[in-house]
């Protein structure tokens, strides 16, 4: 089965994500965040530049629990949320 390419919208949206990962894990290391969350180093970079836009559910999970994220927080800014709430204060 052949998959549909991503959208602009979700390509963003795995922008957004991957720049909300890469803020939460601050002075951390990469490769100590991606140890902790049972991903390598490789995955988790292509995450936050926005090269991997779709990660698994399991991944993002396992990311914003070693992150100290709630999926709530993830689905917010996967969606936007964040960004519209920037732009009309």
């Amino acid at each position: 089965m052949v998959r549909a390419p991503l959208t602009p919208e979700q390509l963003a949206a795995g922008r957004r994500l991957g720049e909300a990962l890469r803020l939460a894990r601050g002075s951390r290391s990469l490769t100590d965040v991606a140890a902790q969350a049972g991903i390598s180093p490789e995955t988790l970079r292509k995450i936050e530049t926005g090269r991997l836009p779709s990660p698994a559910f399991g991944v993002v999970a396992a990311l914003g629990d070693a992150l100290g994220l709630s999926l709530d927080e993830l689905a917010a800014e996967w969606a936007g949320a964040a960004s519209r709430a920037a732009r009309s204060a």
